[in-house]
């Protein structure tokens, strides 16, 4: 598959998890999404710009993006279209 179709597909799962409701999710699930986002869009996690006044929920979220830092941002891509995919099935 070329990277145009990774592409959109990526945006079209963007797209569904737009409409999707936050507190229908499990937290687990909304950091996992958060990761493969931030990881496929911005790659690896800078923890230099992390600031002192870091609130918990940052800190949650900042490591979900550092566990999943070792993916590509096509590995990224893919896994949260997996995850779109499989949370619409429900």
């Amino acid at each position: 598959m070329n990277e145009k179709d990774l592409d959109t597909r990526f945006q079209e799962a963007v797209a569904i998890a737009d409409k999707m409701s936050q507190s229908s999710l499990p937290q687990d699930i909304q950091l996992r999404l958060y990761a493969y986002y931030k990881q496929a869009t911005f790659g690896m996690v800078d923890t230099s710009s992390i600031s002192a006044t870091y609130h918990l929920r940052d800190a949650f979220k900042t490591n979900a993006w550092m566990q999943i830092s070792h993916l590509t941002a096509d590995e990224a891509k893919e896994l949260y279209i997996e995850s779109i995919m499989e949370l619409t099935k429900k």
